[in-house]
């Protein structure tokens, strides 16, 4: 579809209701203008439609699993139902289990905690931190960061070749980047995975919210994602997928609800058997809030439908990218290249800015939220940089002061509930910084750059 064609399209497809959209903040240079988030990749705000739906809920809060009461009753049933609307959303496989988390890094962790004895992990360097760090008990190798779809493949291809000895393997991949939005070739990756005996997972938190995720038509043995980047609360996550490892590895966390039966031994122990079933990993009472409010997301973005969905964005994307360009100081970061589909994610550096400066500025002067940094994704963000591999960087801001050279970039990230006035801002904003520069005085407190108000 042609930008022009989804440009036409845009009376039919408005935004989804997301809350905070009538924020007003106040700007340092005076008065206030309504908030434009544009930060959906570190946290989307909640749907209203899943906001609304957790309200209607909240009265008949109650117990779950074992409750006799109707209450307990009641929230049994809604967080079951939550576990296959779930399943229904990813299309798993028959078998498939669901299990819910704290987050995308939990569900990881997770993982990590079930692989089997010897297990080798295949991770690219150009992972997030929450897929890129948990493997610390297996043995890890490490891929650098590939600059196509086929070299991404072939340099899988080559590694699990040679690997030995011939056991049990993992790779773990990115289905969008959380730094540059563009899309891996999972599916591709997936069939190299399988081809050499090894089993792959899928880190979906950039994809789940952008583009539908199908667990059977990728052939992915997992998929991980959160709740805060699917327009749901904070605090909820889910792991999906095949149910063999979780199964024969000890539980997660030991305690109620992951135990099946539990009695004492005449040497005065005590013998547990665990549950088999995604209980086995969901010890203590669940967060079923949460994981109603993912399964509501759910609902939502499959009413509103994906190629709707992702229409509208790819518009906004070819906005923001458009105007970027017509600003040669801007430079977009990407691994890639310009044709390589991808979702709302896009950073950038501006030759003559201290990124945490130019992201003050926007917040400061215009109301607008990006976010700056090495987006807890170092080595990728370095390599983008061109930058030396021991240079010093945080997830967050440098302690860097305003004009000085600083190992980060800058993050503008947008999805269902962005109204085009926000992108438009944005790019009308960076021009005119550009241009014209900071109306304010900036200093860095804290490690951070923020106006100075002292004066």
């Amino acid at each position: 579809m042609s930008v022009s064609t989804v440009a036409a399209d845009q009376s039919v497809c408005a935004p989804l209701p997301v809350l905070g959209r009538d924020v007003t903040v106040p700007l340092v240079t005076g008065g206030e203008v309504t908030y434009a988030a544009l930060d959906y990749a570190a946290s989307a705000p909640a749907l209203q439609r899943v906001w609304d739906d957790v309200a209607a809920y909240a009265p008949y809060y109650g117990s779950v699993h074992r409750g006799a009461g109707y209450l307990s009753q009641l929230s049994t049933d809604l967080f079951e139902n939550a576990r296959r609307t779930v399943a229904e959303f990813l299309d798993c496989r028959a078998g498939d289990q669901v299990v819910f988390t704290r987050s995308t890094t939990d569900s990881l962790n997770l993982l990590a905690a079930a692989l089997p004895d010897d297990c080798q992990v295949f991770v690219f360097e150009t992972e997030h931190h929450a897929s890129l760090l948990p493997w610390c008990d297996a043995r890890v190798t490490y891929l650098d960061a590939p600059r196509s779809h086929r070299e991404a493949v072939t340099t899988l291809e080559r590694a699990l070749a040679d690997r030995e000895p011939y056991g049990p393997a993992l790779v773990c991949v990115t289905g969008a980047s959380n730094v540059t939005g563009e899309l891996w070739p999972v599916r591709e990756l997936a069939a190299a995975a399988h081809a050499h005996g090894a089993r792959i997972v899928l880190d979906a938190a950039q994809l789940a919210p952008h583009h539908p995720v199908s667990v059977r038509d990728l052939d992915v043995d997992w998929v991980a994602f959160s709740g805060h980047k699917l327009y749901a609360p904070f605090g909820s996550g889910v792991l999906a997928g095949r149910s063999d490892w979780l199964r024969e590895a000890e539980p997660y966390l030991a305690g109620g609800g992951a135990s099946r039966k539990v009695s004492r031994r005449t040497d005065g122990g005590v013998d547990v058997e665990w549950h088999d079933s995604a209980a086995r990993h969901e010890a203590g009472s669940p967060n079923v809030i949460g994981a109603y409010s993912i399964a509501s997301a759910c609902k939502a973005l499959t009413e509103a439908g994906f190629d709707t969905l992702v229409a509208r964005e790819q518009h906004l994307v070819e906005k923001v990218r458009a105007g970027l360009a017509e600003v040669p100081q801007v430079r977009v970061l990407s691994l890639f290249g310009d044709d390589a589909p991808r979702v709302g994610v896009i950073s950038f550096v501006v030759d003559g800015w201290n990124s945490s400066h130019f992201a003050a500025a926007l917040s400061a002067e215009y109301g607008i939220g990006v976010r700056d940094g090495l987006f807890c994704a170092h080595p990728l963000v370095r390599t983008l940089l061109g930058s030396d591999p021991q240079t010093q960087g945080e997830c967050g801001a440098p302690e860097a002061a305003p004009g000085e050279k600083s190992l980060n970039a800058i993050r503008v990230s947008f999805g269902a509930g962005t109204p085009d006035e926000h992108v438009e801002r944005f790019v009308r904003a960076v021009r005119e910084l550009v241009t014209d520069g900071a109306k304010w005085n900036y200093r860095t407190e804290d490690g951070r750059c923020v106006p100075d108000t002292s004066a």
